[in-house]
């Protein structure tokens, strides 16, 4: 059994500590009252931030070769199948190219719909040798196509100064590389405006 003087020493120890904002007089006082409302301190966590995953860096990539296409895969016939699926992509997004679609409709889905698996020709260039490259698109970057052609060769071809035309179901569109410069996941937000100057 404790002491009165050591019960005391304890309770002002203890009401000191629960209370730390109150001086000692104000606890003084608190202790004559018969009863005593203990203060409680939420001890604030500091917030964690989130880390978000970080991807490969571009130096990454080329190392461990992400983009790149093997040999034995570079063939035209592997990829008609990846173009049948793109066409019926492009029929749902266009609620099926009806004959009566208005062109500038179907033209602003395009310029924002994914063209892997599209088959592209380019038909002006300011450099002559591109003129006339067809093939279906198997990847997309900011700057160029890689388009894989009949004869079984990997094209990769500059969006800047060349004008790609691109057919399905009769309706041709034509793509102007030199406004296109984008990553596809770029375009599905981009709003093309409907007038502008045309150029290479």
């Amino acid at each position: 059994p404790q002491s009165s003087e050591e019960a005391k020493a304890f309770v002002n120890a203890f009401l000191k500590r629960s209370m730390p904002r109150k001086k000692d007089e104000a606890i003084q006082d608190i202790l004559t009252r018969k009863a005593v409302v203990l203060e409680h301190y939420c001890k604030k966590k500091p917030k964690q931030k989130r880390k978000k995953p970080k991807g490969f860096t571009a130096k990454q990539r080329r190392e461990l070769r992400l983009f790149e296409i093997e040999p034995e895969q570079q063939r035209y016939a592997i990829f008609l199948p990846l173009h049948e699926l793109w066409k019926q992509y492009i029929r749902d997004l266009c609620h099926g190219l009806k004959p009566d679609a208005q062109p500038h409709m179907i033209q602003s889905k395009l310029l924002k719909a994914d063209l892997h698996g599209a088959i592209v020709t380019v038909t002006k260039s300011k450099c002559p040798s591109y003129v006339g490259i067809t093939g279906i698109i198997l990847q997309e970057f900011k700057h160029v196509f890689k388009i894989i052609t009949k004869e079984d060769k990997l094209k990769v071809v500059p969006k800047l100064n060349n004008v790609f035309s691109l057919e399905i179901d009769g309706f041709i569109s034509y793509i102007y590389g030199s406004k296109f410069q984008f990553r596809a996941s770029e375009r599905s937000a981009k709003k093309f405006k409907l007038k502008g100057t045309i150029d290479l």
